[in-house]
């Protein structure tokens, strides 16, 4: 099944690289704005040659992986904090679904004035947008804590933490990682988002440098790196999941079939 479903992907990309080829070589586009695949994929092989390249998609990692990591432990140390002590929870609620809407980009002239164009101004919106992602997450995981079994292990002495350990955090962990999965993708977004607008060193910026100076084949080959990229976070954060969760009957269930 899997042989198959890969083959069919394989066929609709072949098919998709093959129209997008066709479309500019037609003129149903102009080739100035809609170069042809072959362009872009020429472009791309120059970008990759090139160690500026590789320097700013470096940059972008390290700031998707610093603020993804902050957001993380945040987020899940908030997320059961809020949850096991006592009233702390309904005194957060509104302070969280005020703040939570809050569009990231909202806060980039912020991060600007914070930091200018520093590797912090992208942590900064980075961490904002995927910590949410992770404490919501995790306050659900910790609210489908069976209560028997939770009363159980109060009627066996276990202590908080113990408790914790034995019953909330192994309910909470598929959720905290679907939490993690989310945020790893809205990290990335951000990312390459506050690069392109705020000018930071990353491959967003490189992006920018690409549009202003007119080099269309150049910037459809960043921005299918920038697509790429977002493939291989979220694979990569699947196949952590079902790591992390291989004892899980959803987990189990999906690699049977």
């Amino acid at each position: 099944m899997r042989g198959v479903n890969a083959a069919l992907g394989a066929a609709g990309l072949a098919a998709f690289l093959a129209l997008g080829e066709a479309v500019p070589r037609l003129g149903l586009v102009k080739e100035a704005y809609f170069p042809p695949t072959s362009r872009v994929a020429s472009a791309l092989a120059d970008e990759v040659s090139d160690g500026a390249f590789w320097s700013a998609l470096g940059d972008t990692l390290v700031g998707w992986a610093i603020g993804l990591a902050i957001a993380v432990g945040a987020g899940v140390v908030a997320g059961v904090l809020i949850a096991i002590v006592p009233y702390l929870r309904e005194t957060t609620a509104s302070t969280i679904e005020f703040l939570r809407p809050i569009p990231s980009v909202a806060l980039i002239p912020l991060a600007v004035l914070l930091y200018g164009t520093q590797l912090r101004s992208v942590l900064l919106l980075v961490v904002y947008a995927s910590f949410w992602q992770v404490l919501i997450q995790t306050l659900y995981g910790v609210q489908d804590v069976d209560p028997v079994a939770e009363e159980t292990a109060r009627s066996y002495g276990l202590g908080t933490w113990a408790r914790v350990r034995h019953v909330l955090w192994p309910t909470a962990l598929p959720y905290v990682m679907t939490g993690v999965r989310l945020a790893a993708a809205v990290a990335l977004i951000l990312a390459v988002t506050a690069e392109l607008v705020i000018g930071a060193p990353g491959l967003g910026q490189r992006i920018a440098v690409a549009q202003a100076s007119q080099a269309v084949p150049e910037l459809y080959a960043l921005i299918v790196v920038a697509g790429l990229l977002g493939l291989v976070v979220n694979v990569g954060a699947r196949t952590v999941e079902r790591r992390a969760l291989a004892w899980h009957q959803s987990v189990r269930g999906e690699v049977a079939v």
